[in-house]
């Protein structure tokens, strides 16, 4: 092709129905601008006119999830890499352009531009078949997560409007015997008509351990409120429902949690992974979605900052040694750091005393946990670049 260029630049903004291309020179006029249904017939053909656009054709989209999946998978499969340009990033740039519509083709034409005008995005690696499968069991438990969390607050909600003494009784989000105890009994008058032998059998035998002590905790509860309230009948049934739903839900996730387990523990990391304190094989899990292609960190540093760890200075005027954190990191990552760490300072050990060290300087419950984090991070990393399992005790380097 006589016209070909040297380099263009790839704009893709993705959807779940379709994506929209367009591609740029090193002058920012566009060369081409189109619909692409997100088939895979439609995309090849897609790529095939834009590679002869160019000797150098350089890629960028604005989601890296689902959405996008099949496209940059198949951009892997042609040798081809894009980089990931956050959609807040695209809306601050478009101000820059002319024109006030949001369009697709537009977003795409400013995505492209973004990253002509910018080297500095991070590469999006498309990930293997178990970092793949293990990213779609943590979404879905993720999911099945928010789910229990919204049952058991109207349960609690709905519980409160008839029966206030046996909502404050248990903790529902922990205590699977109180769960089993709604299924069949949610109002005071039927728990006292049980009474407290015959309560006790009922859970027994419906595998409630301590049923004995859940028995005497709701008919305590009962005992204590002797009014029947309005609609008691109707929040009843909706009561011993959700609590049927939760145990359900439990049992799921049980299952996708051994799923993860057993997925996870095939890595082969996940023995260096999991042998830090506080990293079990479902943090853990999270820790490989989240954190990706290890070679893409240069040092612990730039991984503590992706996860958010590493304050930045953000000065003004006469002000200067203001330190915030960062806008632009990972937050799942953030939060798998966070979280073991959090864990980790339950037993004694090296994880502990810096914590405790850093309370007794002043910190925080939270920012003493982030401190830890941060130099958790740095341990991790370099636990993975030694190809070594962790240990409390620092390792004997051999003399030269």
């Amino acid at each position: 092709m006589s016209d070909r260029k040297t380099e263009v630049w790839v704009g893709i903004d993705a959807g779940k129905g379709h994506h929209w291309g367009a591609a740029v020179d090193e002058t920012g006029a566009t060369l081409w601008s189109k619909k692409i249904e997100n088939d895979e017939a439609a995309i090849l053909a897609a790529l095939g006119e834009l590679l002869d656009l160019a000797e150098e054709v350089h890629w960028a989209v604005d989601i890296s999830g689902t959405s996008s999946a099949l496209l940059l998978a198949l951009l892997a499969g042609h040798g081809q890499r894009a980089v990931y340009v956050p959609g807040r990033t695209v809306n601050r740039m478009a101000g820059a352009y002319r024109g006030e519509a949001k369009t697709d083709a537009r977003d795409a034409y400013v995505i492209a531009e973004t990253s002509r005008h910018r080297r500095d995005f991070a590469m999006i690696d498309v990930p293997a078949q178990l970092a793949a499968d293990l990213a779609l069991l943590t979404a879905r438990r993720s999911d099945l997560m928010a789910d229990r969390v919204r049952m058991i607050n109207r349960l609690r909600d709905v519980l409160t409007g008839v029966f206030p003494a046996l909502e404050r009784a248990f903790d529902y989000s922990s205590h699977k015997g109180a769960l089993v105890l709604l299924t069949g009994y949610q109002l005071p008058a039927a728990i006292r008509r049980r009474g407290r032998a015959r309560l006790t059998a009922w859970l027994a035998n419906r595998g409630v351990r301590g049923a004995d002590a859940v028995a005497a905790t709701a008919l305590e509860a009962a005992q204590a409120q002797q009014t029947a309230l309005p609609g008691e009948d109707v929040a009843a049934q909706i009561v011993a429902d959700l609590a049927e739903q939760i145990l359900t839900l439990d049992d799921r996730l049980k299952r996708i949690d051994k799923q993860i387990r057993e997925t996870f523990r095939s890595h082969p990391q996940a023995e260096i992974i999991e042998s830090m304190p506080g990293m079990g094989p479902i943090l853990g899990a999270e820790f490989v979605v989240a954190a990706g292609d290890l070679a893409a960190y240069a040092d612990a540093g730039h991984l503590a900052s992706a996860a958010g760890l590493v304050p930045v200075p953000r000065d003004s005027g006469r002000r200067t040694g203001n330190l915030h954190r960062p806008k632009r990191y990972s937050r799942r990552l953030r939060r798998v750091f966070y979280m073991s760490a959090q864990t980790s300072i339950i037993r004694e050990g090296p994880n502990r005393d810096f914590y405790l060290k850093k309370r007794g300087e002043g910190c925080k419950h939270v920012q003493a946990v982030i401190a830890l984090a941060r130099r958790r991070a740095s341990v991790l990393w370099a636990l993975l670049r030694d190809r070594r399992t962790f240990t409390s005790a620092p390792p004997v380097t051999q003399a030269a």
